[in-house]
C-alpha cells in the first residue's frame, strides 16, 4: 500500500458523453442518449494465452484496522494493556478500560509494568487494588468497550479467557459479564470464575448471548480485598470462520472466501518494510518496528505487539501461522512479503548493516522452512507445535514493497535472491517496482529486474477512473520474454460505481495479456468505516456488520468466471467526440508546507493579458477552493502560512481559458513539501497541477485530477529549497503542456489519450464447455452490438447472462446495496446474433459451445 497523500474528494462526473482524454455526464433530465452501435468478432478457433489459477487473488493488510478490530475476531480492545503513545498520541495502557464497581466496592486498577508481568513481550498488565473493606460479594474491577462496541447476537456463545494472578489465599472470586452501554441491561448470564494463587494462569470459560446488542460491555469484577492482576482479557466468537480458535471473523472471512481467491498477499503493504528493522528486543527497544513474522509466532500471549503504520496499535493476534492457516481455508496459494531493509512508502532510508542483513535473510530462510520444513526441523517443529504437522506449501515469497530507492534495494534484494533460490530453488522470488505506474523510480526498477533476470515484478498503482480507461493497452508491449507481472496493488480512486466500471474495463486488458500478467490483487481489502485511513477499499464493516463495494462485486464477477484461456475477439471502437482543448482556471496550493506567490499573471497565445496580479493590494481576485489553509497578503506576497494544513487550494480566473501563459514566482517558506501550481481548473474539481517538491520532497510531478482521482503525467526528481524564489513558466497549447522552471523547460505531455467505454474480452471455461464473453459498457449510451462467434460455429440457443448494472455515482453501503449482480437468460443465440448490453454495466455472457 502506497503511503500516499490522501484522494481527493468524491467521484466527480458520471460517464457519459466520451471526449478525447474525457468523460463527461450527461445533463440532468436530459432525454437518454441514443444506443452507440458496436462489432465483437470472437474466433473460437484460435487460442490466446492460458489464464493461471492464481490470477486474481487478494491482499491483506493492516490498514483501516482490518485486523484487530476486523478480520481477527477478538472483541476487546486492549486486551493486554499494551497501548502506549507510540501507537497514538492520544493511546494509553488503559484506551478502550474504564474503572465500574457494584455495591460498596472501592479499589483502584492501574496498568503496570513490573516483575510480576506475564513475559517479556507481553509487559503490561492490569493491576486491581480492591478496597480493604471490600466484601467477597462487592465487586471491583475493568468493563471494556470494545472497537465501538462489542456486538454480539441473542443465542450464539461467547469463550472468554483472562490470565490472572491473586495474593489472596483464599482466592480472589471474578464475575464475567456482559452488559449494555449504560452498564445496566445484562445481554448474557455472567461467568463466575475463582482466581487462585500468585502464579500467572489462563481461565476460560463462554457466556450465551441472550439478546443481540451492537453497543455490549465486557465487564470483569473482583470482589474481596488484596491485589488480583488481570492480563489478556479475551473474549471471542465461539463460532469463527471455519470453527478455529483464535480464529476469523465470519462474516468478513466468508465475503473474502466468496472471492474464490487464487492467492493471498500478506501482511501488507507499507507496514512491512517501514520502522525499524532490529528485532524484538524488550521495553526499551522502540515499537516502530518493520514487520518480521517471528514476532507473529507462538502462543498469543507471547508475541510481541508493534505500533502500526497506519497510526495504531497491532497485536499480531493474527500472525504468520494465521495467514497459512487462512489462505489453506481459502484455497488460495499463500504469498508472504519480507522486508528488504530499504524502506518505502515516503520514508526513504536504506540500511547499511552487513549483520543485520545477514539475520534478515536467514529470518526468510527460516520463515521457508516455517511454511515447508517437515515437522522435524527446527521451524517446521514450531509450525506441527502450532498445529499443522503438514508443510504449507509456500510456492512465492516477495522481497520489499514499493521502495523509492531501486538501486539500494536491488543491491540487498539480489543477496536475498540468491540465498533462498540455493537453498530452495523451486521458491517463486518477486522483486518490484516502486509505488507508480511509471516515472524514474518504476524505469530504474524495471530496468534492474530485467537485466538481473528476475522472474515476477510486482507493480502498484491507485489512480483516476479515467487512467483506467485510458490504458487498457499497457501490457500489450510488455516483454513476453521478460519478467512477469504481479499487479499487487491497484483501485480507481473512489468506491462509486464508476470507479468499479473503470476496473472492470482494464481487468479485460489484464486478461487479454494473462501471459504476462500472472497474478492481479485489488487493494486494500478491508476498511472498518470508525477507522478509515485509505478509500477505495473492497469490503466494508463496522463491528456487526459487512459489505461489499461495488467493487467488490466487480471483482467477485471476475474471480468466479475467470475462464483457462483467452479466446481471440476483437471490438469496434466508440466514435470520437470532437477534439476539445485543456481548459481552466488556475489555482495556487500547498501541501504541508507554507509558501509565497507573487507576480501571477496569465496571457493569451497571441500575447493579450488574461489576467495579472502582484498582491500590492488584496486577494480578492482569489477563491478558496477547498476551504484549508491560513491565506493572507503579507509584504506584496500572497502567502498560504499554515505549514500543517493539506491541500490548501485558491483558483482564479476563468474557467472558459485555453492556449495561455501562467506565470508565477514561487518561495517555499516551511514545511515538509513545496509548493502547487494548478491550470485547467474547473468547478467539478477537475484540474492539473505542478507538484514541485511534493512526496516529501522527494520528486516533482503533473498531476491530473479528474473523477474523484489523480494521475501522473510527467515526472523528475527535482526537490525545492526553502527561501529561494522560483519562476513558473506552465505554457498551454491546444492538449500540449511545456513546463519551465527558471526559465529552462522542465518536462512537457501532451494529453491525448481517449478513455475508451467500451471493452471486452472472451476466455474458455473448460470444466463446463463455455466461453465467457465479457463486456464491458462504462458510458451512458446503450451498446448495441453485433457479435460474430464465427460462421458455421454451433452453440446453445440460449447464454447465461450476469450482469452488474448502476447509477455510475451509485456506492454500496450498509443500508443499500445498489449494484448487485442480476442473471438472466438471453435467448436466440447463434453463431452471429446482436445483443444490447446496457449503459453503465458489466455483463458476462456464457455460451455453450457444441450446440
Amino acid at each position: 500500500m502506497s503511503r500516499a497523500r490522501p484522494r481527493l474528494g468524491a467521484l466527480g462526473l458520471a460517464a457519459g458523453i466520451l471526449l478525447t482524454g474525457s468523460l463527461v455526464a450527461a445533463p440532468p433530465g436530459a432525454a437518454a442518449p441514443a444506443p452507440v452501435d458496436y462489432t465483437l468478432a470472437v474466433d473460437p478457433t484460435r487460442d490466446g494465452p492460458a489464464v493461471s489459477d492464481t490470477m486474481y487473488g487478494v491482499f491483506y493488510e493492516d490498514i483501516n484496522r482490518a485486523a484487530d478490530g476486523g478480520l481477527y475476531a477478538e472483541l476487546v480492545q486492549n486486551r493486554s494493556f499494551e497501548y502506549a503513545p507510540a501507537d497514538n498520541e492520544s493511546y494509553t495502557a488503559l484506551t478502550a478500560w474504564e474503572e465500574t464497581a457494584s455495591g460498596d466496592a472501592t479499589g483502584s486498577a492501574q496498568a503496570v509494568d513490573d516483575d510480576n508481568r506475564l513475559n517479556e513481550r507481553n509487559r503490561n498488565h492490569l493491576r486491581l487494588d480492591l478496597g480493604a473493606g471490600n466484601r467477597r460479594t462487592d465487586r471491583f474491577g475493568v468493563a471494556n468497550s470494545g472497537y465501538h462496541g462489542i456486538a454480539v447476537r441473542a443465542g450464539e456463545t461467547y469463550d472468554f479467557s483472562v490470565w490472572a494472578r491473586t495474593d489472596q489465599r483464599s482466592g480472589t472470586p471474578l464475575t464475567v459479564a456482559l452488559r449494555d452501554a449504560a452498564g445496566t441491561a445484562e445481554l448474557a448470564r455472567p461467568l463466575s470464575v475463582t482466581v487462585r494463587g500468585d502464579r500467572w494462569t489462563k481461565y476460560t470459560g463462554s457466556l450465551t448471548a441472550r439478546t443481540t446488542s451492537t453497543d455490549g460491555r465486557l465487564s470483569v469484577t473482583a470482589g474481596g480485598t488484596g491485589t488480583l492482576r488481570l492480563d489478556m482479557v479475551s473474549l471471542f466468537p465461539h463460532d469463527t470462520y471455519k470453527g478455529r480458535a483464535n480464529g476469523m471473523r465470519k462474516d468478513l472471512a466468508e465475503k473474502i472466501e466468496a472471492l474464490d481467491p487464487g492467492f493471498l498477499r500478506f501482511p501488507g503493504g507499507c507496514l512491512v518494510n517501514t520502522g525499524s528493522h532490529e528485532a524484538y528486543e524488550g521495553p526499551d527497544w522502540p515499537r516502530q518496528r518493520s514487520y518480521q513474522w517471528k514476532d507473529t509466532v507462538g502462543p498469543v500471549e507471547e508475541r510481541a505487539v508493534n505500533a502500526n503504520f497506519w497510526g495504531y496499535n497491532q497485536s499480531y493476534g493474527i500472525g504468520y501461522y494465521e495467514y497459512f492457516q487462512f489462505a489453506e481455508d481459502l484455497g488460495a496459494m499463500p504469498l508472504p512479503v519480507v522486508p528488504a531493509l530499504v524502506t518505502g512508502c515516503g520514508q526513504n532510508r536504506a540500511t547499511d548493516d552487513p549483520e543485520l542483513l545477514r539475520r534478515h535473510i536467514q529470518d526468510t530462510l527460516d520463515l521457508i522452512e516455517f511454511a515447508n520444513g517437515p515437522a522435524d526441523s527446527e521451524w517446521g517443529a514450531l509450525r506441527a507445535e502450532m498445529g499443522h504437522p503438514e508443510p504449507f506449501g509456500l510456492t512465492h515469497l516477495e522481497v520489499g514493497n514499493e521502495e523509492n530507492l531501486p538501486d539500494a534495494f536491488f543491491e540487498r534484494f539480489t543477496q536475498f535472491r540468491a540465498a533462498i533460490e540455493a537453498e530452495y530453488p523451486d521458491i517463486t522470488v518477486i522483486s518490484n517496482s516502486g509505488p507508480d505506474d511509471s516515472g524514474p523510480v518504476f524505469d530504474r526498477a524495471w530496468e534492474l529486474n530485467r537485466e538481473a533476470d528476475v522472474a515476477m515484478v510486482d507493480e502498484h498503482y491507485y489512480n483516476s477512473p479515467q487512467w483506467f480507461l485510458e490504458n487498457n493497452e499497457r501490457y500489450d508491449s510488455y516483454d513476453r520474454e521478460g519478467p512477469k507481472v504481479f499487479l499487487g496493488e491497484y483501485a480507481s480512486q473512489d468506491n462509486r460505481f464508476f470507479n468499479a466500471l473503470s476496473e472492470a474495463a482494464y481487468m479485460t486488458g489484464l486478461e487479454r495479456n494473462a501471459d504476462v500478467v500472472r497474478l492481479a490483487s485489488y487493494a486494500p481489502l478491508l476498511a472498518n468505516t470508525d477507522a478509515v485511513h485509505w478509500r477505495p477499499d473492497m469490503i466494508w464493516f463496522d463491528n456487526d456488520q459487512s459489505w461489499g463495494s461495488t467493487s467488490y462485486e466487480v471483482q467477485k464477477l471476475f474471480m468466479n468466471n475467470t475462464g483457462d484461456r483467452v479466446v481471440p475477439s476483437e471490438a469496434s471502437g466508440t466514435p470520437a467526440a470532437p477534439r476539445e482543448p485543456i481548459t481552466g482556471a488556475i489555482g495556487l496550493s500547498t501541501w504541508a508546507t507554507s509558501a509565497a506567490y507573487d507576480d501571477v499573471s496569465v496571457t493569451s497565445a497571441d500575447g493579450e493579458q488574461l489576467f495579472g496580479d502582484d498582491f500590492s493590494g488584496d486577494a480578492g481576485q482569489w477563491t478558496p477552493a477547498t476551504g484549508t489553509g491560513s491565506w493572507s497578503v503579507e509584504d506584496g506576497a500572497y502567502v498560504q502560512s499554515d505549514a500543517a494544513a493539506e491541500n490548501t487550494m485558491v483558483t482564479a480566473g476563468d474557467p472558459a481559458w485555453h492556449d495561455y501563459d501562467l506565470r508565477v514566482k514561487a518561495t517555499k517558506r516551511a514545511g515538509s513539501e513545496g509548493f502547487l501550481v494548478a491550470f485547467g481548473v474547473q468547478e467539478t474539481g477537475s484540474h492539473y497541477w505542478w507538484n514541485l517538491g511534493g512526496w516529501g520532497n522527494t520528486r516533482s510531478a503533473v498531476e491530473k485530477s479528474s473523477g474523484g482521482g489523480k494521475q501522473t503525467m510527467a515526472e523528475d526528481g527535482t526537490t525545492i529549497e526553502t527561501g529561494r524564489t522560483y519562476d513558473v513558466h506552465i505554457q498551454v497549447r491546444d492538449r500540449k503542456v511545456t513546463l519551465f522552471l527558471d526559465g529552462e523547460e522542465w518536462g512537457s505531455f501532451t494529453d491525448d489519450k481517449t478513455a475508451e467505454p467500451f471493452r471486452q474480452v472472451v476466455t474458455r471455461d473448460e470444466r463446463t464447455g463455455e466461453l465467457v464473453v465479457k463486456v464491458v459498457n462504462a458510458q451512458a449510451a446503450p451498446a448495441r452490438t453485433a457479435i460474430d462467434l464465427g460462421a458455421g460455429t454451433e452453440v446453445a440457443p440460449t447464454a447465461r447472462l450476469t450482469t452488474l448494472q448502476g447509477d455510475p455515482d451509485a456506492v454500496n453501503t450498509a443500508d443499500e446495496q445498489p449494484v448487485e449482480p442480476e442473471k438472466s437468460v438471453l435467448e436466440g443465440v447463434d453463431d452471429s446474433f446482436t445483443h444490447t448490453f446496457p449503459p453503465h454495466s458489466v455483463t458476462f455472457m456464457r455460451i455453450k459451445e457444441g450446440g
